[in-house]
């Protein structure tokens, strides 16, 4: 008989280790049905995640360790340990290490589920494959993923 339920240890867990993150998946769309992934990204001094949105999903964030600054629907905000941050669909949104910073751990749900297939079928391309412009958009149309551009500039207050 198979198990009904999922256990992941920590730092365990289908995981890719790209130059500005290391993400684990700790619940996949296999195990959800689709209904949503839950993963744990620990993001490296270099991160950045450019302006964006998802027009079918949401994305919820939960700061475990470090801080991240976030820009959402036009605000910013700084997320430490604790901060939860949902994030509905068609809301343009980006996110940075806070200055400083050189390291953070959140927690990281997308509802429905297909993320983790996005950064499964990334894994298997090469270089060649990120510069060709129609590839990275198919790739991108696929999983929902609508660039917008850079990570905005954060005015000074």
């Amino acid at each position: 008989m198979s198990k009904r339920y999922s256990y992941t240890p920590p730092g365990e867990g289908t995981n890719y280790d790209w130059a500005a993150d290391h993400t684990f998946v700790k619940v996949s769309y296999a195990e959800t049905d689709g209904a949503y992934t839950l993963m744990e990204d620990n993001l490296k001094a270099n991160f950045k995640l450019g302006l964006h949105m998802h027009k079918n999903h949401a994305e919820t964030f939960y700061i475990l360790e470090g801080e991240v600054d976030f820009f959402v629907d036009g605000d910013w905000m700084t997320a430490e340990p604790g901060t939860c941050i949902h994030i509905p669909p068609s809301i343009e949104h980006a996110c940075i290490l806070t200055h400083g910073c050189q390291n953070a751990r959140m927690l990281m749900i997308f509802q429905p589920s297909g993320f983790d297939l996005f950064l499964a079928e990334m894994a298997t391309m090469d270089d060649t494959d990120f510069e060709e412009e129609a590839k990275m958009s198919a790739l991108n149309d696929k999983y929902d993923i609508v660039n917008i551009g850079p990570v905005p500039r954060r005015r000074a207050s």
